[in-house]
């Protein structure tokens, strides 16, 4: 059986982000930078692959990126959609944040693009 790899795509769709903020992050954090984004298993064709089971490392690397804190910079499309579908519903954003976090909590085997995908439909519904 073939083994399964998450290419950049993959990583991108898992973590809620474009293609091209994975491509950011490996330009940006090399190996041998204060904050190296991790390293791919296999190589095709000069196309990185992670095996699945990394995911978690590679989630962990971004939630430790410098200026993640306060501010962090611009939301994932996932929370964007999120941030969009709540404020539909009257919510501002500090409270939208505040409802995420309380889910995230309730919910700690979600992701949280999942768990946005997940309340935009509850939204909707």
């Amino acid at each position: 059986m073939a083994e399964r790899y998450l290419g950049i795509i993959g990583v991108a769709e898992a973590l809620g982000v474009s293609r091209h903020a994975v491509h950011k992050w490996r330009t940006r954090h090399p190996d041998g930078s204060d904050h190296p984004f991790p390293g791919p298993d296999v190589e095709v064709d000069g196309a990185p692959g992670w095996r699945a089971d990394r995911l978690g490392e590679i989630v962990r690397w971004r939630e430790s990126l410098p200026g993640r804190g306060a501010g962090g910079g611009r939301p994932s499309l996932a929370r964007q959609e999120y941030f969009k579908a709540a404020m539909a519903r009257g919510l501002d954003r500090d409270e939208a944040t505040r409802a995420l976090a309380s889910f995230a909590a309730e919910f700690p085997q979600m992701s949280e693009p999942e768990l946005c995908s997940w309340l935009v439909e509850k939204f909707r519904g």
